[in-house]
């Protein structure tokens, strides 16, 4: 970072000052004369003492503030298309977190250099905000090579996700050095997010322990990979979850795609993208400091109302909705009470859920597609009066959907 090249500058030009002063001091009579008849090394003398107080500050600002080293994959290539990389949002969200928290921040992945990251949603508020970033850019351009990082400059390491980092990251061994220092050495925080965690399954303490067994952790779950990863699981050299318990994890998860944080001392470990913003705050909390205020971005806020509801605060979601419904995503709401129903598979808990769900964001949100599951999911819980009025409803703003005038004839 610039503020760390500026210091180590300042710190050799100290250096040199040092020799300097010693040497007129071992030689005080030589250099008399020089002092009378040179001007110069008057001048030379006042500007070294009066570059240390700047120099102390320097030194004190740099260890005040904590430092925070980013992993990323370096295996993306095209977007995604042709190999997977790390997922941008994961890397957005933390870095914007860590920036106004006071933190330096370095990136680092195994090859060094440009990394590339899946397709995302540059409209979205945190990654145009990262996108306008110029120094979090470049660190995306240069990231340092995990073989030439120094693991005691670090206070925590933080992995980003993305399917790239099943694919190197576990198989790094300068990376599960410098994760086995910062623990170990810096007892500092090693932090993972969705597929991050695969960078932890084969770091080993130095007692010859891996780091992970008997810690508890989460990660992306073999539920999300069976509904959400279908792309490269099949090229995967492990699923995740699987991993993990068999490193003797005590493994633990939420639904698919809701948010999940899981704590264990030093380790700190998020299920999913939607876990990046809890995951990069507990990491601030963990590094001693209150996380700065900040307004919850919609996709993030729309999850957590999700999640709270199927805990059993339905009655509190419909009413924060009926108020504040604008500063929700009202269309992600409806998506995941779509996916929902159709992963239900005849399941009723989970197309009750899922109904709710949709039900939630009724009022904003029409899509034929959705009021077809919901139809269907209301026939398996026998409830023939609202499927044939959803039915109905689709024959009349979608005439095109032929599937509703199907379905409403066999219920008849």
């Amino acid at each position: 970072m610039f503020v760390a090249k500026v210091f180590e500058f300042k710190i050799i030009k100290s250096n040199q000052f040092v020799w300097t002063l010693n040497l007129l001091v071992s030689s005080t009579k030589e250099f008399s004369a020089l002092f009378t008849k040179n001007d110069f090394m008057i001048r030379l003398f006042i500007l070294a003492f009066s570059l240390v107080p700047m120099l102390l500050f320097a030194q004190q600002e740099k260890s005040s503030k904590k430092k925070i080293l980013i992993a990323l994959s370096s295996y993306g290539k095209g977007a995604g298309k042709i190999r997977p990389g790390f997922e941008f949002d994961e890397y957005s969200q933390a870095y914007l977190i860590f920036k106004v928290n006071g933190f330096d921040v370095d990136v680092t992945s195994p090859k060094g250099g440009a990394v590339e990251a899946d397709e995302y949603n540059k409209a979205k508020p945190y990654n145009k905000e990262l996108l306008s970033d110029q120094t979090a850019i470049a660190k995306l351009q240069n990231t340092i090579p995990t073989s030439q990082i120094k693991p005691e400059l670090y206070d925590a390491i933080y992995v980003v996700g993305g399917k790239g980092a099943m694919f190197d990251l576990p198989f790094d061994p300068s990376l599960q050095e410098v994760i086995q220092k910062i623990y170990e050495q810096q007892k500092g925080i090693v932090a993972a997010v969705c597929h991050g965690p695969a960078a932890f399954v084969n770091v080993k303490l130095s007692n010859g322990n891996y780091l992970i067994t008997n810690k508890t952790l989460t990660g992306f779950c073999n539920d999300e990979e069976l509904k959400f990863g279908k792309t490269w699981k099949d090229e995967f050299p492990f699923l995740l979850e699987d991993k993990l318990i068999k490193r003797g994890v005590k493994y633990e998860r939420s639904d698919a795609m809701l948010p999940q944080l899981s704590i264990d001392g030093q380790i700190i470990t998020g299920q999913n993208p939607f876990s990046t913003t809890i995951l990069a705050e507990q990491i601030v909390r963990s590094l001693g400091l209150t996380p700065a205020k900040r307004e919850q971005y919609k996709d993030e806020k729309s999850i957590h109302l999700v999640k709270k509801a199927l805990a059993g605060q339905m009655d509190w979601a419909k009413e924060e909705l009926r108020k504040n419904y604008a500063s929700y995503d009202t269309l992600l709401i409806a998506v995941y009470g779509y996916y929902k129903l159709l992963f239900a598979k005849g399941d009723k808990l989970e197309i009750t859920n899922g109904l709710k769900i949709s039900e939630l964001v009724s009022d904003w949100v029409y899509n034929e597609v959705l009021r077809y599951e919901m139809a269907k999911g209301y026939l398996v819980l026998d409830d023939k009066v609202s499927s044939k009025k959803l039915l109905n409803e689709i024959i009349v703003k979608t005439p095109s959907f032929s599937e509703a005038k199907a379905l409403l004839d066999q219920i008849k």
